[in-house]
């Protein structure tokens, strides 16, 4: 399909070589020519002004949860609220949609499930569970980008955890397709006796400690050294391992994300009975989830992902206020922009960093820094202009995805999205989503 050209005018586009003031020309959903050129009367522009261009953010860690779990999320709530975000391209989690996505069959379901429903482009992680490793082959074949694997349960039965022995059999067929594998790393060394229930949120964190997260760091890149493959560390939560894992990633092909709720709130502050909060691994202490932000800032740890994983209310236990029983996991796919603007602004974060953080690195880890992460000619015309300057509270009217649960309601947040652009498309304005979902499916 034919995308009618058009340009876009901003003093402050934010390209690999720095932010500059001039145009983009946007051709069949393509950067065709950047800079300074003459703009005929008869080419539509849309004059930004001082607001910012840069690269639609790219989120490789979000739930879905369809086919199945439609009543969770669904791939046209998740992406309508991709967009008024800023993000162009997710990438979706095997959990928790049911099926689980572990082999062919149910990779193809969830592909029909997604048809038609996709307002932003997205790809899709297969899942490694003990049961499907000998239906890997035909997994990888269809195109995901990289395998998940939990070494803890994941709290969804389809997806118990695997074992050291189960990754290493999955290690050499990653390896020759050249895909990665993502580990959620906590690894259960001591059980640490939770309570029965509590409101308390120490009492959550208390139970799965930083040891977890760090025991299971110590195997994986005991399994790097061993297999010369890359793996991936989704969500670190813990700065004790960032020393271990800055030493080895200077030898192996080790990547690292973490995620804004990790950089935004510190346990100390959590209170008692608000279960929208409970995440795994849990929130730490203001003075870890500052060396997360430095590690993040200096390249130690790659990127951030949002982790979007919703769940009706009910099973959050809204309610009765029980972190040890409710479902796990923060809904924040709408802010992951804002949300890092508003940690790194105050910090001095310059804006080619911040597009390190939400889209080149993104890109390059699932395979797409030939087309999507930045400004460049020939690059897809995935798009964001926003406005560093202006803040807004999180409003529970202005929430695109399904359910209204979120620890970010009432937060102050620096980063307006004023339009998103996608494949060539203006397909959110100023609080709008597009009707018609433009998004494509991403595959390897």
């Amino acid at each position: 399909m034919q995308h009618a050209p058009f340009a876009i005018n901003s003093e402050r586009i934010v390209t690999p070589k720095g932010v500059v003031n001039g145009s983009l020309l946007i051709e069949d959903g393509k950067i065709s020519r950047i800079g300074n050129f003459d703009q005929t009367a008869e080419l539509p522009i849309i004059d930004a002004q001082n607001l910012v261009v840069m690269p639609g953010v790219i989120d490789p860690h979000v739930h879905i949860n369809e086919p199945g779990r439609e009543d969770w999320e669904g791939f046209r709530t998740a992406t309508q609220a991709a967009l008024a975000g800023g993000t162009t391209t997710v990438v979706d989690m095997p959990l928790n949609s049911s099926p689980v996505t572990v082999s062919e069959d149910s990779f193809r379901r969830k592909t029909n499930a997604a048809q038609n429903k996709l307002f932003s482009n997205v790809g899709f992680w297969g899942g490694l569970v003990p049961q499907s490793i000998t239906q890997l082959p035909g997994l990888l074949d269809c195109g995901v980008l990289g395998v998940k694997a939990f070494m803890c349960h994941s709290g969804i039965e389809e997806f118990p955890e695997v074992n050291v022995k189960q990754i290493r059999a999955a290690l050499p067929l990653l390896k020759e397709k050249k895909l990665p594998l993502l580990v959620h790393a906590e690894l259960i060394t001591a059980i640490a006796n939770p309570k029965p229930t509590s409101r308390n949120y120490q009492d959550y964190l208390a139970s799965r400690p930083s040891s977890w997260e760090l025991s299971a760091i110590k195997k994986i890149i005991q399994l790097v050294e061993e297999y010369n493959t890359p793996i991936h560390i989704v969500h670190l939560a813990t700065a004790d391992a960032l020393p271990i894992l800055k030493a080895a990633r200077k030898r192996w092909p080790i990547s690292v994300e973490t995620c804004p709720h990790y950089l935004f709130f510190s346990s100390e502050d959590i209170p008692d009975g608000h279960t929208e909060f409970k995440c795994a691994p849990p929130i730490r202490d203001r003075h870890n989830n500052q060396l997360l932000w430095k590690a993040a800032e200096s390249g130690d740890i790659d990127f951030i992902a949002t982790d979007h994983s919703p769940a009706p209310a009910h099973l959050k236990l809204m309610e009765e206020g029980d972190f040890i029983n409710a479902w796990g996991g923060i809904s924040s796919i709408q802010f992951l922009l804002s949300l890092i603007w508003s940690v790194g602004k105050p910090q001095g974060l310059s804006l080619n960093k911040l597009v390190d953080l939400t889209s080149a690195r993104a890109s390059r880890f699932i395979g797409l820094d030939h087309c999507k992460g930045k400004i460049a000619l020939g690059y897809d015309a995935d798009l964001v202009i926003w406005d560093p300057e202006r803040s807004f509270t999180v409003k529970m009217e202005d929430l695109k995805f399904k359910h209204k649960i979120t620890p970010y309601l009432g937060q102050k947040l620096w980063g307006t999205i004023e339009k998103t652009i996608l494949n060539g498309h203006v397909v959110y304005d100023k609080g709008v989503v597009s009707e018609t979902p433009r998004g494509n499916f991403i595959y390897k």
